[in-house]
């Protein structure tokens, strides 16, 4: 299929980013370069200094809401791609308000409990639609450790092991790692009945 092909197709399509951090600021961005017609955003956090370390944002946006700032820089890469952003805390009553109508949600939350909260919420009211999470990115090397493995509807991406503490920090390399395999998930589940 020739990328002319993919955008026709692409540009129908709409994605949920569930969180605006590592993973959800570059999986939007690799999505929105290839052509996803809307992305609909959601968090309700602001850009600090340490974010700059492994996020799609810039030192003069440091203090600015993350929704906000990923929706220009979205702009600034492809201005045809619709972006619905939403500044708030997602929780299990609007989460299938905000999501109810994409094709795809891609989780992107720090805290493992706010990832089970999707994925319960997801399960409990929007069942058809799948989901993308993204589970063990947390420090350096080891990218072979790296996979996606589908269970039911729900696709996971990384290790699955290893988990962010002060001695297993994030870094760009394996959450941008993560975070384009979340997004290559996505163009793998929009594409494949084409």
């Amino acid at each position: 299929m020739r990328f002319n092909q993919i955008k026709e197709i692409l540009k129908t399509k709409t994605v949920g980013i569930a969180g605006c951090g590592g993973l959800g600021s570059n999986c939007a961005v690799a999505l929105a370069r290839v052509g996803v017609g809307k992305l609909i955003i959601a968090d309700f956090d602001i850009i600090e200094e340490s974010n700059l370390n492994r996020q799609y944002y810039f030192q003069n946006q440091i203090g600015q809401k993350k929704v906000s700032c990923l929706k220009g820089n979205i702009y600034l890469i492809n201005p045809d791609v619709e972006v619905i952003d939403h500044e708030l805390k997602l929780d299990s009553k609007n989460i299938p308000e905000i999501f109810h109508n994409c094709d795809v949600i891609v989780e992107a939350f720090d805290k493992a409990e706010m990832k089970n909260m999707l994925i319960e919420t997801a399960y409990d009211h929007i069942p058809d639609t799948p989901l993308v999470i993204g589970l063990g990115m947390a420090g350096w090397g080891d990218s072979n450790s790296l996979h996606m493995r589908k269970s039911h509807n729900i696709y996971i991406c990384g290790d699955e092991v290893k988990e962010i503490s002060d001695s297993m920090p994030p870094l760009a390399p394996r959450v941008g790692m993560v975070a384009n395999m979340q997004a290559n998930t996505v163009l793998e589940i929009l594409l494949n009945d084409q």
